[in-house]
């Protein structure tokens, strides 16, 4: 099987002295695993960045079989990122949640185009409340739609209005961002407590039903953040 395609990098390990084992999400082909013969050289190692765009030439002698990925950089968008730690921390959390949610080889366009999204939020002066939305995003193209305007409730304390989620063992305060979606937030405390209230529902309905561990990227991106 070969094929050519476009994808970010998502993740990659070392398979031997000179070479990765990577993992692509392609526009046509959805996440692809493959190895990189070489990929650890001067030459091509610079720009296997988590999150850098790569053109793709793929052969496989096999479906059963693991097959090896020829590529060349088409943006470097990583890079750009070297010296703001939270953004580049956020990539790596953005590409870890792509890599833990989506099956191989299920083609999903607009999960493709939302990781090109990703770079354009990055660039916003309110990027870490648009990165916010952004999970929430993928979640719902993933099936997960968190609906949170469906069953939040609503009241007004002290003249201030306030939104609030409630189970029989819990009343779970919702930021107002998340349902009054135009306001503008500065408060880094409010944009933590929206973090939290994604990856407390990302933990609850997707990771412990399926076995998986909340992911260590995510915890590092937050802790970044503080």
């Amino acid at each position: 099987m070969n094929w050519i395609d476009e994808g970010f990098l998502i993740n990659k390990n070392r398979y031997s002295e000179n070479s990765l084992i990577v993992e692509l999400y392609t526009k046509n082909h959805g996440k692809i695993s493959g190895i990189i013969f070489g990929g650890t050289s001067k030459k091509i190692k610079n720009y296997l960045q988590i999150g850098n765009r790569l053109h793709v030439n793929y052969n496989s002698k096999s479906d059963n079989r693991i097959g090896y990925f020829k590529v060349e950089i088409l943006n470097a968008y990583t890079p750009l990122y070297f010296d703001h730690k939270q953004k580049l921390s956020c990539i790596t959390s953005a590409t870890n949640l792509i890599k833990i949610l989506t099956a191989e080889s299920q083609v999903n366009i607009k999960v493709y185009n939302l990781i090109e999204n990703l770079f354009l939020i990055l660039n916003e002066k309110n990027w870490l409340k648009k990165y916010i939305f952004w999970e929430l995003d993928l979640l719902k193209l993933l099936g997960y739609d968190l609906e949170l305007e469906n069953f939040v409730e609503k009241s007004v304390v002290e003249n201030k209005t306030v939104y609030y989620a409630s189970s029989s063992t819990e009343k779970k305060y919702v930021p107002n961002f998340l349902i009054e979606k135009e306001l503008e937030v500065d408060d880094l405390k409010t944009l933590l407590t929206g973090l939290k209230l994604v990856g407390d529902y990302l933990d609850k309905t997707i990771l412990k039903p399926n076995n998986l561990n909340y992911p260590n990227s995510r915890l590092l991106f937050i802790n970044s953040l503080k």
